[in-house]
């Protein structure tokens, strides 16, 4: 019986990191086709949409079969269950990894409104996020979840720098708009994908250590 636990739980584990390698591609994808303005592998970043969503669907069908077959307890209900929301995190990201790919489509025609410096950097900051939320994961290491709460400032910071640099521009010279508002969302996307991993990060702490740090980040600075 307990085998047979432990391979289902094996098969989870397999899944959720099949999802995250997915998700990552998506935000790889839809910043390479920014800086490119590339629209065939930005519409390939949108069409890859469904099988994202496949997949979290199954895994969250997994998930609720073995919570009600198996009655897991501690640390196997806590894997359970955090899975679940990082499934769905997942998935958020790879949303706003699609919303992306339909502002470069946006852009593709034009010229940038100004040299892509700080958008990459953001990218760099959400894929650095992503991929240190998923290691935590795999490695149930506490010290790396928090890195990852933390670096979240910096994403917050950035943005905002981003955003008051285009209006600026806007504000100068309005017929930008057109070519500086999708950049705008871009930024705010970025900062949204490092607010998901974030929250996974959260509750990996929570996985680990059946702690709640979620709105306690004061806690974690003073660590």
């Amino acid at each position: 019986m307990q085998r047979h636990f432990d391979e289902e739980l094996g098969q989870l584990n397999s899944d959720l990191l099949k999802m995250a390698a997915m998700t990552e591609e998506t935000i790889h994808r839809s910043v390479e086709a920014l800086k490119m303005r590339d629209k065939k592998m930005a519409q390939s970043v949108i069409e890859s949409d469904q099988r994202i969503d496949d997949m979290e669907l199954k895994i969250e069908e997994e998930a609720i079969d073995l919570l009600a077959r198996r009655q897991p307890l501690a640390i196997d209900l806590r894997f359970i269950t955090t899975g679940m929301k990082m499934n769905s995190e997942l998935e958020r990201i790879a949303d706003l990894s699609v919303n992306i790919s339909q502002r470069v489509l946006d852009l593709a025609d034009a010229p940038f409104v100004k040299p892509l410096i700080d958008i990459p950097k953001l990218a760099d900051i959400a894929k650095k996020m992503v991929k240190g939320a998923i290691d935590a994961f795999v490695r149930h290491d506490e010290d790396l979840a928090k890195e990852i709460i933390l670096s979240d400032k910096e994403a917050n910071a950035l943005r905002n720098s981003i955003l008051k640099e285009l209006i600026d521009l806007l504000v100068k010279d309005g017929t930008l708009a057109p070519r500086a508002v999708p950049l705008m969302l871009i930024a705010r996307h970025l900062e949204r994908i490092c607010d998901h991993a974030q929250n996974m990060a959260e509750d990996i702490i929570y996985m680990i250590r059946a702690k709640v740090v979620r709105h306690r980040i004061d806690e974690l600075e003073g660590n």
